[in-house]
């Protein structure tokens, strides 16, 4: 990716947005607390969700991506083998584990400000391996450059999914 999208600042979900959830994933939304980061479409791609469901089930992915390019493209990430060989290179060399899991610490941090889930983890395989490309993406475009190196690689390494203008169609509500 030549730029990665912006960081942008959470907002509330408008009755558009949580429309554009549900195009986006086929469900409606559960937990939603807010439009974490926005596409530079307008569209969400990144989700804050609750620590807990509606029915107190424990949630511990505070990020969640909802755009399905964006997550195409990473889906592709995954199946070419990028979380083994980050995961190999989490063993191998102590800075880049060390900032992970100071990425780690962050991503509980802001989970812990909503609503601490003692003995859960964090999310995505932190601190110690990398399960879920995703939740790292999602992390990193909320969080900005710097906080989630593996995030941040992931990043990088997907085409820029809003080029093509936005995943869904929301339908306007008089």
């Amino acid at each position: 990716m030549d730029t990665p999208p912006p960081r942008t600042e959470p907002t509330p979900p408008a009755e558009a947005d949580i429309r554009a959830f549900q195009e986006q994933l086929g469900r409606p939304p559960r937990g939603l607390r807010a439009i974490a980061h926005r596409c530079p479409c307008g569209l969400p791609d990144v989700v804050e969700t609750a620590p807990r469901l509606e029915d107190g089930t424990p949630f511990p992915t505070t990020y969640y991506l909802t755009c399905p390019r964006a997550a195409s493209a990473i889906g592709t990430l995954e199946a070419d083998g990028v979380m083994k060989e980050m995961t190999a290179r989490l063993q191998e060399d102590p800075e880049l584990a060390a900032a992970y899991r100071a990425a780690h610490e962050d991503y509980l941090a802001r989970r812990d400000a909503i609503e601490e889930l003692t003995g859960f983890p964090s999310a995505g395989g932190m601190p110690d391996r990398v399960k879920c490309l995703h939740v790292l993406v999602a992390h990193a475009l909320v969080a900005g450059p710097g906080v989630n190196p593996l995030g941040d690689e992931a990043l990088a390494l997907l085409p820029e999914w809003w080029r093509k203008g936005p995943c869904v169609q929301v339908e306007e509500r008089a």
